[in-house]
């Protein structure tokens, strides 16, 4: 009987959730479990991942398999890499503090890198969400001239009603002796 670390899919039709558990490889992907590592939100960007990493080194010391994406998210957590180290202290390579700290550094660096995704991240979406009003305002600017040229005429609208009356009155004038010597 071979034990697996794997997902199990849980939320809405199309809305995944998933608990990471171990789990014997004969069960159901949703059926029995042997115990619940953690969870992975897969929607969230990044995705949200919470692992017991104690736990998930017992079971990967005690030879349980992870599918590949659980390989993945143990990796991306630290587990394999704890895993790793910790082999080092049995091979008598280090002792524990030293790994531990190791561990630590590598956790900081980590870290720092996933807050600089989320960021960017951050970033990149509030910028396609400016875009789209930039591109209005882009295409809107020959109206606002048109709107200001429609201003400035109106302000002329005096001097050229002036100018029009001048004229409106010099051909009916013209129209009215034009008109009976036409008969």
């Amino acid at each position: 009987m071979s034990v697996k670390i794997r997902l199990q899919r849980h939320g809405a039709k199309k809305r995944p959730f998933y608990f990471i558990v171990v789990a014997n490889s004969t069960s159901r992907r949703d059926g029995k479990f042997i115990e619940k590592l953690g969870t992975y939100n897969p929607l969230t960007v990044p995705a949200t991942i919470q692992v017991n990493r104690d736990r998930a080194l017992h079971w990967l010391n005690k030879g349980a398999e992870p599918t590949h994406t659980v390989n993945r998210i143990l990796s991306f957590k630290g587990v394999l890499y704890l895993k790793h180290l910790m082999r080092g202290v049995k091979l008598g390579l280090f002792d524990e503090a030293t790994a531990m700290s190791k561990f630590e550094e590598w956790n900081g660096k980590h870290e720092v890198v996933v807050a600089d995704r989320q960021d960017s991240h951050k970033k990149h979406k509030a910028a396609s969400k400016i875009q789209p009003v930039i591109k209005k305002i882009e295409a809107h600017k020959p109206v606002e001239e048109v709107v200001e040229a429609a201003v400035e005429a109106t302000n002329e609208t005096p001097a050229a009603e002036e100018t029009n009356a001048d004229v409106s009155a010099e051909t009916t004038a013209t129209e009215a002796t034009e008109t009976p010597s036409a008969e």
